[in-house]
């Protein structure tokens, strides 16, 4: 049972439930995560703010491969399990690559190059190399597309550390970060 609350749609403040609306048109659902950060007005219309400008940044599939790497490494099996449905579902990740992801790699060379990158972020605290920005950078990112690279990992940072402290409830199907990918 999660330890922080998690209103139903009705029971979310008033300024709350127009996001809450948006998702599930979008979603069809609203999953608990966002009903967890609907108790909080500010911090929901700044997340949606958040991710609805990253949704125009990098490709659906980079986005979906970085969250599996970043939820990985932080051990939240909340968005471990909402990302890897979301990657086979949404982005059309195939399961082989939603296992390299959460090893923080990719079949794919250009975004092995953002997964490898976003994975070190996490564990190193940004504390990167040169080597590390020259090979975003010969994989063909550009540095705009390194900001949004760091944008992506702290939006999911984000997401796992209030779902790792809330211990929400997990409502998709479910994935341990202690399984092996």
């Amino acid at each position: 049972m999660s330890r922080l609350a998690i209103p139903a749609r009705d029971d979310v403040p008033e300024a709350s439930k127009p996001i809450l609306d948006a998702v599930h048109k979008q979603l069809g659902v609203v999953p608990n995560m966002f009903r967890l950060i609907a108790s909080s007005p500010a911090t929901l219309q700044g997340f949606a703010a958040n991710n609805g400008a990253l949704t125009k940044t990098l490709d659906v599939k980079t986005r979906e491969r970085i969250a599996l790497a970043v939820a990985q490494v932080n051990a939240c099996d909340y968005c471990l399990s909402a990302h890897s449905y979301l990657g086979l579902n949404l982005a059309k990740i195939s399961p082989e690559e939603v296992a390299l992801n959460r090893k923080g790699e990719s079949g794919d060379a250009k975004a092995d190059a953002a997964v490898r990158f976003a994975a070190k972020i996490v564990r190193e605290r940004g504390h990167v190399g040169n080597a590390d920005i020259k090979a975003v950078r010969d994989a063909g990112f550009g540095d705009g597309q390194i900001v949004e690279i760091v944008a992506v990992v702290a939006e999911n940072i984000f997401t796992n550390l209030l779902n790792v402290v809330a211990e929400t409830d997990i409502d998709f199907p479910v994935v341990r970060a202690t399984e092996a990918a």
